[in-house]
């Protein structure tokens, strides 16, 4: 009697550990399958940004990285400033992320014939 005890118990024991290892297993897919924000690099590099126009979805972080030796800013060419960068050196990086759908036209402001697009639709 005592023996069929434990073996109901053992059973029991494995049950519950399947079945929380099933609910962790579909919890992780959940998280996996959840749209992540995403990000989106835009290369300074010879007197341009590249690629000098970008389409991306509503909610992306784009992130604009000088590749030139010589420095070079990031700026909004909207009326007010959405977003301005500071003089960023070699391999330093600015970051907006564009939660409106909407044309938006930068420009460094050090030499303002780089000029570039990023459309968030």
């Amino acid at each position: 009697m005592k023996s069929r005890g434990v073996c109901i118990a053992g059973l029991a024991t494995a049950v519950i550990v399947a079945l929380g290892l099933l609910l962790t297993a579909s919890t992780n897919v959940v998280a996996a399958n959840a749209p992540q924000p995403s990000i989106t690099e835009v290369k300074i590099d010879n007197f341009s940004f590249t690629p000098a126009t970008l389409t991306v979805p509503v909610g992306t972080t784009v992130t604009w990285t000088n590749r030139d030796d010589i420095p070079h800013t990031v700026v909004s060419a909207d009326d007010p400033k959405m977003f301005k960068s500071k003089a960023m050196d070699t391999d330093e990086k600015f970051s907006y992320t564009f939660t409106k759908p909407g044309r938006y036209s930068y420009f460094c402001s050090v030499h303002p014939k780089m000029t570039g697009t990023i459309i968030a639709q």
